[in-house]
């Protein structure tokens, strides 16, 4: 199992400097977000700080920028780092797409896979040479002069990974994409009875197998030297998958436990701004079900049981910030990989 973990920081000179510790830690792989800061520059000042790690997004928005942009943006990265960028996408909710976008949200499952076959046309128009032809429903790209094209690269075979909770999506990175990003609201139960079988059925029609992708994920890991500090942060994993429970696109992993109910319940909280009452309607079961507890010393076995076979990839939701938690983090990542 492959160990990363999430790049933050407050400016594009911390982004390098995190990276160069976290590469020193032994961490396999480092992720931006699409949140307070733009996904991709953090990568570009990761990339000549470190030698080894992969740099990717999980996720960066796919439909605020063309296929066109985000070809650019990918080949680039994917020159800069020496072949080390991996390029993450997903489709967001339609309130963020209409709302803070200001982007229009129509048949996002098709459109996305548009912007997946668009991207593979434009790299292959750059790196043989071939006419830019590419006429979709939702993008047409059919103009490439020398001028605007970059050219060949060293290592043209960009990694492409969604994300998502939908039958749609999952089938769609089967069959077409590199990995997939699981949502860090899952449980094992959701991955075995609902995501994977729908990945396994659109790898097979493209003649392919679920270990044609990495599955990565964000896991709720409550680590602690004791009973006290181990419940405080089940107390933040609690008031995170109410959060997350609330909204109706992860419905069903709730379903899956027959607690489907919940969501509507968290959904109109929300609706009222009555945000500190959500965490109460988690019970300590749901927290056990949505993540992993325990000592330092007992952590990596827990989690190496929960998704033995299931994922190739896994990152801290809580990423280490402190020294202490570095150095916890450090034999860590040892042992996960072992």
């Amino acid at each position: 199992m492959k160990v990363d973990t999430m790049l933050e920081a407050r400016n594009l000179v911390e982004a390098a400097e995190n990276a160069r510790v976290a590469e020193d830690m032994g961490f396999d792989g480092l992720w931006t977000v699409e949140a307070q800061h733009d996904p991709f520059l953090p990568l570009a000042t990761a990339a000549p700080a470190t030698r080894r790690v992969s740099l990717g997004t999980a996720i960066a928005v796919a439909f605020p920028r063309s296929p066109m942009i985000l070809a650019h943006i990918a080949w680039d990265l994917q020159a800069y780092s020496g072949g080390r960028f991996i390029l993450g996408l997903g489709t967001q909710v339609k309130a963020h797409n209409e709302r803070r976008f200001s982007v229009k949200w129509d048949s996002p499952g098709k459109r996305l896979r548009e912007v997946i076959l668009a991207m593979r046309a434009i790299w292959d128009c750059w790196q043989n040479g071939t006419k830019l032809d590419f006429q979709g429903e939702f993008y047409q790209h059919t103009l490439m002069t020398p001028f605007f094209s970059p050219g060949p690269i060293e290592h043209p075979k960009v990694p492409i990974f969604i994300a998502g909770v939908n039958p749609y999506v999952a089938r769609l990175a089967g069959e077409l994409c590199d990995g997939f990003h699981v949502h860090p609201f899952h449980s094992p139960k959701f991955l075995r009875e609902r995501l994977i079988p729908d990945i396994e059925t659109g790898a097979r029609k493209a003649g392919r197998t679920r270990q044609a992708l990495e599955l990565s994920t964000q896991e709720f890991m409550a680590i602690g030297e004791s009973r006290e500090e181990i419940a405080e942060v089940r107390e933040k994993i609690r008031q995170q998958i109410s959060f997350y429970a609330s909204t109706r696109a992860y419905q069903p992993v709730l379903d899956v436990h027959g607690w489907g109910e919940l969501s509507a319940r968290l959904g109109r909280l929300a609706a009222q701004g009555e945000w500190q009452k959500m965490p109460a309607e988690i019970n300590d079961e749901m927290v056990d079900t949505f993540s992993v507890s325990g000592a330092p010393d007992e952590i990596a076995a827990k989690v190496k049981e929960r998704y033995d076979g299931l994922l190739d990839r896994i990152s801290p939701y809580f990423p280490p910030r402190t020294p202490q938690d570095r150095e916890r983090w450090r034999g860590l990542v040892r042992e996960l990989q072992g």
